[in-house]
């Protein structure tokens, strides 16, 4: 599976972006997909994730109630909604796929990674 993240860039805290995350190469079908970020000088840490069917849906303390993951299966493609943007929320944030269906928090449970869009906020 190939990822590809778009949608970043930068916006005033207390704005909003969209990231998307196209899914290419195999079947989309009963891959959990997840988001995760990594700030400078810090290691990459989980957001959000969500099940093949979007009936599960898990995610950080730190995003919960300000971004929520959505997927468009018919068109391999999982979005982040991100509302209520703060400067700790500047990173780079990547989407991974992991080809199971349970949904999982640890980086090294996803197998497929893209290659990461940039977020910042500014204050």
């Amino acid at each position: 599976v190939q990822l590809q993240a778009s949608g970043g860039g930068l916006v005033q805290a207390g704005g909003s972006l969209r990231l998307s995350c196209s899914a290419s190469g195999r079947t989309f079908i009963g891959y959990v997909m997840g988001w995760f970020r990594q700030a400078p000088g810090k290691e990459r840490e989980f957001v959000a994730v969500i099940s093949w069917t979007a009936d599960n849906t898990h995610y950080a303390d730190s995003v919960k109630g300000r971004f929520t993951i959505s997927r468009d299966n018919a068109k391999n493609t999982v979005y982040l909604q991100m509302n209520s943007l703060k400067p700790e929320d500047t990173a780079v944030y990547y989407c991974a796929a992991r080809g199971d269906q349970y949904i999982a928090t640890r980086i090294f449970d996803y197998a497929y990674w893209g290659q990461g869009t940039l977020v910042t906020v500014s204050s």
